[in-house]
């Protein structure tokens, strides 16, 4: 059993934070690059299909912010800042893909194929409260400025 202190609650809570930038940082970056490698299914087509508007536009705009905000958020990089355009991107996701469908595919199915979204959601929320952690790139950068 690992002993109540301060300092090993605050080295758990960096792990914890860190388990959670890499899960949602690799989600975002992996879907981002994805549009870019299967346009048909995951980039423009998609887009189209779902009726986004500009798709040769928006689709190759989304994927950047995606890898972009994504690969800052594994490294810890302004990690609220990144936080941002990740959480409209998965808004707008939820809206045009699941919400609008909820109608035709019903509740459970709905649920079903918006868990990844919801809890992308909830881990860009908790980052943005809590920012990228003593792990991240932000906290030995700032370490490095602080007066001795």
């Amino acid at each position: 059993m690992l002993p109540n202190t301060d300092v090993s609650c605050t080295a758990r809570t960096s792990k914890a934070v860190l388990l959670i930038r890499i899960l949602v940082g690799w989600v975002f970056l992996s879907e981002g690059i994805q549009k870019f490698l299967f346009p048909d299914a995951l980039g423009v087509g998609r887009f189209i299909k779902i009726g986004i508007p500009a798709p040769h536009i928006m689709a190759p705009f989304v994927g950047i912010v995606e890898i972009v905000s994504g690969s800052l958020i594994l490294v810890g990089f302004l990690t609220r800042l990144a936080a941002i355009p990740l959480l409209i991107d998965i808004l707008v996701a939820l809206y045009t893909t699941k919400i609008i469908s909820l109608a035709k595919n019903g509740l459970w199915s709905t649920l079903h194929e918006a868990r990844t979204d919801v809890s992308m959601v909830l881990g860009l929320v908790f980052l943005l409260f809590v920012g990228g952690g003593s792990l991240a790139l932000d906290n030995s950068l700032g370490s490095r400025h602080k007066p001795a």
